[in-house]
């Protein structure tokens, strides 16, 4: 059984239990009219009770006047007065359960102290107990009886609550791992599939003029495209480790390769591996951007040390008319460049030039 069916079930026996242990003492008196007349009482103290559980196992706090509670006090006391001291012992601990559902501890914990106290000077003092020890007894009786009432149907509310937080965080998880494939796919297959279609062309240019060099560029194409393989199988099991200065110098031959001009210069620092890897995946974003929105003729890639950290500079002389720096893999750079306080600018450098530059703390 779940925990929340097993708290059910104790507020249920309990109300239930003390229902029927109220018949039994209160029956004894066997004459019709205290028969009827409990019936209607029972029915004035149990039936506001079961609506207050009912509403708080399902998570609802009743507003308004508690009409109901004061019907339960009511039901709870008057008929002491045609049953006698049987009935003051065995009701008032379902009422202080009420009142506590149905206000709260901050406003129930006063009436049920008050319960208590009450419960134990008029047991105390009532033939045919009066006696210290009862007195006691059953003004703990109210105040455990009430309490438990309370605390499970509290359970309940909970332990659900806790199963629809377990829900949405799973549903968060398989979102935040659905950001996460997306993005590698992005940022990882972006460089290659554009290195692939350039590789491709220019083979395909020099197939005539120049076999030997177009023998070349399909093996370069061939290595690029099981490069990108190896980086799904990565992706799929959420395992990438890169290297900011294989990563550069896989960028430097790809632009060279497609008439680039470039320029490296990276500080000799070392850096920690989360940092190192978001400047690895700036690096290829920033590269992949050069060749598929740009014309340009140079390109520069440099690091150097920042306040408290690194940056990293790409920079370019032909900037596309349309380039703005907003595109989607710019965001994921930045949500990688977040996760280790860092941050991205991209926007033009010069009249015809883009820089994208990504700084993180060290």
């Amino acid at each position: 059984m779940s925990p929340q069916r097993l708290a059910v079930a104790t507020v249920v026996t309990i109300s239930v239990g003390y229902t029927v242990n109220t018949v039994i003492l209160v029956s004894s008196s066997g004459s019709f009219p205290h028969i009827a007349l409990m019936a209607g009482a029972l029915a004035g103290f149990f039936l506001p009770h079961y609506v207050h559980v009912r509403a708080a196992l399902r998570g609802v706090r009743l507003s308004g006047p508690p009409w109901g509670l004061i019907v339960q006090a009511v039901a709870a006391y008057a008929p002491i007065l045609a049953f006698g001291a049987v009935w003051g012992l065995a009701v008032p601990p379902i009422l202080a359960g009420s009142a506590l559902i149905r206000l709260g501890l901050r406003t129930g914990l006063p009436i049920l102290a008050a319960m208590m106290a009450c419960q134990a000077v008029w047991t105390a003092t009532m033939p045919p107990y009066g006696t210290v020890f009862a007195g006691f007894y059953y003004g703990l009786t109210v105040f455990i009886t009430g309490f438990v009432l309370y605390a499970v149907t509290r359970l309940v509310v909970v332990t659900r609550e806790l199963s629809e937080a377990r829900a949405e965080l799973a549903e968060a998880a398989v979102l935040r791992e659905r950001l996460r494939i997306s993005r590698d796919l992005h940022d990882g297959l972006g460089r290659s599939l554009t290195a692939i279609a350039l590789k491709g062309d220019l083979a395909a240019r020099l197939v005539e003029t120049e076999p030997g060099r177009a023998r070349a560029e399909v093996g370069e194409l061939a290595r690029v495209a099981r490069e990108a393989a190896q980086d799904v199988r990565r992706v799929a099991r959420g395992y990438r480790e890169m290297s900011l200065e294989q990563e550069v110098h896989r960028a430097v031959a790809l632009l060279e390769a497609s008439g680039v001009e470039c320029q490296v210069n990276l500080a000799d620092a070392e850096l920690p591996r989360p940092v190192e890897e978001v400047l690895a995946w700036a690096v290829r974003e920033g590269v992949t951007n050069v060749l598929r929105h740009s014309a340009a003729t140079t390109c520069s890639i440099t690091t150097s040390a920042a306040a408290g950290g690194v940056r990293l500079e790409i920079v370019n002389n032909g900037a596309s008319a349309a380039g703005d720096g907003t595109g989607s893999g710019l965001a994921g750079l930045a949500e990688r460049a977040a996760a280790v306080a860092g941050r991205v600018e991209a926007g033009r450098a010069g009249p015809e030039g883009f820089r994208l530059a990504v700084e993180a703390a060290t």
